[in-house]
């Protein structure tokens, strides 16, 4: 169930790589392929080697070869997927370069530690001015201003809508100028308007800063999902993803405790205390904002700046970082980091029919937990808790959703199977939201609090299905418009979740809690025909490419017009 790619077959000879010159390396022929790895032959070990890898269980020899054989070690496929001059690695690239396992160990914590690390204190802070709204409720956000329940719903379908439409117009402006550049710009201009919420007076002030705040916001997530591919494997992605995601929970976390001590600055200056924690919130993003101006290099090969002038990777190191990753994905090299978009390609992304049911959960798999997870802290308010006391009681939902995220991760990677991952939060979220609308109005308050603690907990799957539409997607053109499009689905689905709580439907919302049950019902169905979708398009390929003659196949390698997952020799992961 994972994605692979057609490798002819060749034989393999020991070859000392020192003794290779120039000319050697420039090609291959039968007898100047070095060593190769062992490859994961066994799908438990190509299920566990990263996450192994990660806690050092691994049982490899760590001064063995760990160079793994791909379309590269073969003259005819080598030409085939050689990078054009116009990679802004391509002078990295070297068919014959060979590493250890105790070199690409070394290589990957340095690039988590440079890297990884510093895209998680951004996505931090996105979440951190994304997410405040909630404890600005517990702090009569809404009565200051003179808002109720229908226009908080207006301002996060404002800031829904501002952020999809921003998604695509945000990637292409990135890939034009390079995430490095885009990226700290977005954040400096958000960061801005998050502190303005401090002067908030009312309906319109509100609306306006949800709508500034999501179209500044929108294609922050894929811009960084594309960056950190240029970085990781296809099997490494994942769980670095999910790494990422934490992030989200970390600072709800941090915004929950950072909340109930701000919060109790109401009344200084005559301020309400909300006001504060939006300018406090808003001007750590600012500094993390002017500080990624810096600290995002553009790729594996351009870490060298005025202000940093030996690089963070030697040349060797790069050389490992470039050949792992085309050995992986040899499609990585089809674009220049700043090569933008064109219309043409867009549309070509766009109207590729395989992706869409990966859009189609993205639309619609967070549906059934959105609307109990927005409304926890008002629901909690409502029952009665003080300020300090919400938002105290909304930490172990954060708790629980970020041991459900990394476990989720792994069982997906373990069992190498995306539906089976993912499906478990339709499985988490029917029988509670059944519970849920049980309820009445003699129901315990600390019932209420347990089942919609359990609700708003739930496993947090996105990141599996945001790396499994970068997999599927199988070029650099098409995973960026994919990552946008699948943003947008998600966008469009916390609209839909926004309309499902109603005024008119408080304080146990009956009506809203049966539409959840229909929906997640409907997703199980969804998520089987997912599966289905995408291993009957591998079976006919695969019969396809066995119908095939050898000397078929390396013709149609050589000749075949066809791009990213549109080409014979690609399986979808599913």
């Amino acid at each position: 169930m994972s994605t692979t790619l057609f490798v002819p077959e060749k034989e393999k000879v020991n070859v000392d790589e020192k003794n290779y010159d120039a000319d050697t390396k420039s090609s291959l022929d039968d007898d100047s392929i070095p060593e190769l790895g062992t490859p994961h032959s066994s799908s438990a070990t190509e299920r566990t080697v990263g996450l192994a890898r990660l806690w050092r269980k691994n049982k490899v020899d760590l001064d063995a070869i760990a160079t793994q054989p791909s379309v590269f070690d073969n003259p005819v496929t080598l030409e085939v997927y050689r990078p054009p001059p116009v990679f802004e690695n391509a002078h990295r690239f070297d068919p014959l370069a060979r590493w250890t396992w105790r070199e690409e160990n070394s290589v990957i914590r340095k690039i988590d530690f440079r890297i990884m690390i510093w895209a998680f204190i951004m996505f931090f802070s996105l979440e951190m001015d994304r997410s405040n709204l909630s404890q600005a409720n517990t702090d009569n956000f809404l009565g200051d201003l003179k808002l109720n329940t229908n226009d908080f719903n207006l301002g996060n379908i404002l800031f829904k809508l501002s952020f999809l439409l921003a998604e695509l117009p945000s990637q292409l402006v990135s890939k034009r100028v390079g995430p490095d550049v885009w990226i700290p710009c977005q954040m400096v201009l958000w960061s801005i308007v998050s502190m303005s919420q401090f002067w908030l007076n009312g309906r319109g002030t509100f609306l306006a800063c949800r709508c500034l705040l999501g179209f500044l916001q929108g294609g922050f997530i894929p811009d960084i999902v594309l960056y950190l591919s240029y970085f990781y494997t296809k099997n490494e992605l994942p769980l670095r993803l999910a790494i990422f995601w934490v992030s989200n929970y970390t600072a709800d976390l941090c915004s929950a405790f950072l909340a109930a001590g701000i919060l109790k600055l109401r009344g200084v200056h005559g301020k309400a205390g909300w006001r504060y924690l939006f300018l406090l919130e808003g001007g750590f993003t600012l500094a993390i904002g002017l500080l990624s101006f810096a600290l995002m290099p553009p790729g594996p090969t351009q870490t060298k700046a005025w202000y940093r002038p030996k690089g963070w990777f030697t040349e060797r190191e790069e050389v490992i970082m470039v050949n792992r990753v085309l050995r992986d994905d040899p499609s990585k090299s089809g674009m220049h980091n700043r090569e933008g978009l064109t219309v043409k390609m867009i549309w070509e992304s766009v109207k590729d029919w395989r992706m869409w049911p990966i859009y189609i959960l993205g639309l619609t798999h967070l549906i059934p937990v959105g609307p109990p997870q927005t409304y926890l802290t008002l629901s909690l308010r409502n029952l009665g808790f003080t300020t300090i006391q919400t938002n105290l009681l909304s930490i172990p939902s954060i708790v629980l959703g970020m041991i459900g995220l990394v476990t989720m991760t792994i069982v997906s990677e373990v069992v190498n199977s995306r539906v089976g991952a993912t499906i478990v939060l339709q499985f988490w979220a029917l029988p509670l939201l059944i519970t849920l609308y049980t309820f009445t109005s003699e129901t315990s308050q600390w019932v209420y609090f347990a089942v919609v603690t359990l609700i708003a907990g739930y496993p947090y799957v996105h990141p599996i299905q945001v790396a499994w539409a970068s997999r599927n997607s199988y070029s650099v053109r098409t995973r960026t418009i994919s990552a946008s499009v699948y943003n947008i689905c998600v966008q469009i689905s916390g609209i839909i979740s926004a309309n499902i709580y109603r005024a008119d439907d408080k304080p146990l919302y009956k009506r809203g809690n049966r539409d959840l049950i229909a929906i997640c019902s409907m997703n199980f169905i969804l998520y089987i025909g997912t599966f289905f979708f995408y291993r009957t398009l591998n079976r006919k390929r695969d019969q396809k490419w066995k119908e095939m003659t050898t000397q078929e196949q390396q013709k149609y390698l050589e000749t075949t017009t066809d791009e990213g997952n549109q080409r014979l020799d690609f399986r979808f992961a599913y």
